[in-house]
C-alpha cells in the first residue's frame, strides 16, 4: 500500500483485514495526512481471487474515519479486525487516549463505509498512556483450538490486547465482553490491560493476531525491533525483523494466562537432533553441550528439582526478587539461576543465560521467575545489556520447561509451555557460526537440578518466489 495520497501521505500505518460474508475481503488502515492527521481508511483487493492479494484499490471517498470530538490528531489509529454483533453489524475497536487514559474507541458498521460511534468505550485503563496495535478476539475455556473473531457466547473469554506506546510494551488480559453494549470487563482489574501481563518481556511490540480458518488457531505475530545503535542499523543496510508466527490458546490450568507456542510448521524445520537424558547439573557448575553448530537452533529442556532441597531451604533474603533489577545469571541465590547459556563462545566471554530463578519466602511458598540476561551476550559496545524477564506460575505436579528458538541474533524463549515469553535481540561478536556453544548451568548455592533435553539443528526457511508474479 503506497502512501500516495493525501489522507496517508505521511504514512500508511497499522490495518487490519476481515473476511466478509462471501468471502471477499476489507482492509482498515490508518493513514497520516498530509497534515499529520491520523484517519481510518477502506482498501479492498483489485482481485479478491488472487491468492497473495498483491493489489489493493483504495476506496475513493477516503477517509472513512476522522478524530472524534476530544480525540486529539495524534491519538486516532490501528483499527481491528471487525467482529459480527449479535444485531448482524461489524464492529471495530480503534485505540487512542484521553490524558493518560489509554481507551478504546468502538464503531458499529453495515459496509464498512458509514460508521457509528458506540457512547461508551470497549475498554479504559487510567495512567496507561496511547493504546495502539489494540487487539480483540474470543479465547475458548474449553477447547485446544482457536476461535473466530465473531464467536462468543458460554465458555468462551475475551482479550483485550494494547501496545503501549509510553512504555514499548504489549500487554494483554482476559475477561468478559457484552455484546449488547460493546464494553469488556477484565476478570482480574490487579492484572488490568497495560498494569498486568504482557505477551513477552524482551523485545517485542506492536503484535497483532488472526484466526487460521483453514487450521483453526489463532496465529500471533510481532514486530522483533533493533537493540544495537542505529549507526549498526545503516552500516548493515535494515532493521527490525518479524517474529515467530505462535498459536494463542487459553491456558486453563491458570485461568488467567495466554499460552503462545511457535506454530507447527516450524517444526518442518528442524534437522538433526540429539538428546541428553537426565544431566546433573551440580550447584555452581557448567556443562557444556556437544552440539556442532549452535547458531539456529530448537531447544526443549525440562528441569527437575531436588524436593528435600526445596524442603530444606530457609525463607529467602531475595524475596523481593525481579529479573530486570537482579545482577542477571552471575548473581547467586539458594534455589537459582539455573538454565541454559546459548549464543556463548568456548571461554564464555560472550553468553546469553536463559534460566529460572526459585525465592522461598518466610511463609514457605516458592516463587518461580523466568529471566533472559543480555548482559554478557556480546562484546560490542553499542549493545543493549538488559536483563528481561517475569513471574511465571508453575503449578503442583509440574516440572519446569523451556523451549528455545536461536536464530542468530534473536533467540525467542518460551518458559512452562508459553505462560512467560522473552524475546532478545543479541549481537555475539565471537560466539558466532561454528564458535557459538550450548551450555547447561546451574548458579544456585544450595540446589542441585537433573536436566533432559532435546535439541535440534535448524534449517533456514528458503522463501521461493510466487509463479506468475
Amino acid at each position: 500500500m503506497a502512501a500516495d495520497q493525501w489522507y496517508d501521505k505521511n504514512g500508511v500505518w497499522t490495518g487490519s483485514a476481515t473476511i466478509l460474508h462471501d468471502g471477499k475481503i476489507v482492509m482498515l488502515y490508518t493513514g497520516s495526512t498530509t497534515e499529520g492527521v491520523q484517519v481510518q481508511n477502506l482498501a479492498y483487493p483489485a482481485d479478491h481471487y488472487d491468492p497473495l492479494l498483491v493489489h489493493w484499490v483504495k476506496y475513493p471517498r477516503n477517509p472513512v474515519l476522522v478524530p472524534p470530538p476530544g480525540i486529539g490528531p495524534n491519538d486516532f489509529r490501528d483499527p481491528t479486525t471487525a467482529w459480527l454483533t449479535s444485531e448482524g453489524k461489524w464492529r471495530i475497536t480503534i485505540g487512542s487516549k484521553i490524558n493518560k487514559t489509554g481507551i478504546a474507541l468502538v464503531y458499529d458498521t453495515k459496509d464498512f463505509i458509514n460508521y457509528e460511534m458506540l457512547d461508551g468505550l470497549l475498554h479504559a485503563v487510567p495512567g496507561t498512556g496511547m493504546w495502539e496495535c489494540v487487539d480483540f478476539f474470543p479465547v475458548s475455556e474449553t477447547e485446544n483450538n482457536g476461535l473466530e473473531t465473531s464467536i462468543n457466547g458460554p465458555r468462551v473469554k475475551h482479550v483485550v490486547k494494547a501496545s503501549l506506546d509510553d512504555d514499548r510494551h504489549d500487554y494483554y488480559a482476559i475477561g468478559t465482553y457484552n455484546d449488547r453494549n460493546g464494553t469488556w470487563i477484565p476478570d482480574r482489574p490487579n492484572i488490568d490491560v497495560g498494569i498486568g501481563l504482557r505477551y513477552d518481556y524482551g523485545v517485542y511490540y506492536a503484535a497483532k493476531t488472526f484466526y487460521d480458518q483453514n487450521k483453526k488457531r489463532r496465529v500471533l505475530w510481532g514486530w522483533i525491533g533493533e537493540s544495537d545503535s542505529e549507526a549498526a542499523d545503516v552500516k548493515k543496510g535494515w532493521a527490525s525483523v518479524q517474529s515467530i508466527p505462535r498459536t494463542i490458546l487459553f491456558d486453563k490450568k491458570t485461568g488467567t494466562h495466554l499460552l503462545q507456542w511457535p506454530v507447527e510448521e516450524i517444526d518442518s524445520l528442524r534437522l538433526k537432533g540429539k538428546e541428553f537424558n537426565q544431566v546433573r547439573i551440580q550447584a555452581g557448575s557448567v556443562v557444556p553441550l556437544d552440539i556442532d553448530s549452535a547458531t539456529q537452533l530448537d531447544i526443549i529442556a525440562e528441569f527437575k528439582i531436588d524436593s528435600d532441597a526445596l524442603e530444606k531451604a530457609t525463607g529467602s533474603s531475595d524475596a523481593s526478587f525481579d529479573c530486570a533489577t537482579s545482577g542477571g545469571a552471575a548473581e547467586r541465590g539458594a534455589l537459582g539461576p539455573f538454565g541454559l547459556l546459548v549464543l556463548a563462545d568456548e571461554r564464555l566471554s560472550e553468553q546469553t543465560p536463559v534460566y529460572f530463578y526459585m525465592t522461598k519466602g518466610s511463609d514457605g511458598n516458592l516463587k518461580t521467575f523466568f529471566c533472559n540476561d543480555q548482559s554478557r551476550s556480546s562484546k560490542a559496545s553499542d549493545v543493549d545489556r538488559h536483563i528481561y524477564g517475569s513471574l511465571v506460575p508453575v503449578l503442583r505436579g509440574e516440572n519446569l520447561s523451556i523451549r528455545i528458538l536461536v536464530d542468530h541474533s534473536i533467540i525467542e524463549s518460551f518458559g512452562q509451555g508459553g505462560r512467560a515469553v522473552i524475546t532478545s535481540r543479541v549481537y555475539p561478536t565471537k560466539a558466532i557460526y561454528g564458535a557459538a556453544k550450548v551450555f547447561l548451568f546451574n548458579n544456585a548455592t544450595e540446589l542441585n537440578v537433573t536436566a533432559s533435553l532435546k535439541i535440534w539443528q535448524m534449517n533456514s526457511a528458503f522463501i521461493q518466489p510466487y509463479p506468475n508474479l
